[in-house]
């Protein structure tokens, strides 16, 4: 499936949808190629565009700023 470029506090993230309700975030400006991460949601609903800026806000909080890596 085709991904939709985000961007969120200057984050590029590709998101794609692998499966209803099921959601990969590549990394697009992180220091690491290829990394990222999945979300699903409980019910295979879709994710509306504030709960996708949630999720992506949350993993940039665990980021380490050092490795670029959770």
């Amino acid at each position: 499936m085709e991904a939709e470029r985000v961007e969120v506090d200057g984050e590029l993230f590709d998101v794609r949808v692998d499966a209803p309700g099921h959601y990969h975030f590549d990394w697009i400006s992180g220091p690491n190629p290829g990394y990222g991460f999945s979300s699903a949601t409980s019910d295979a609903s879709a994710l509306s565009a504030a709960a996708m800026e949630e999720s992506i806000r949350s993993f940039l909080k665990q980021v380490d700023p050092t490795t670029g890596y959770i």
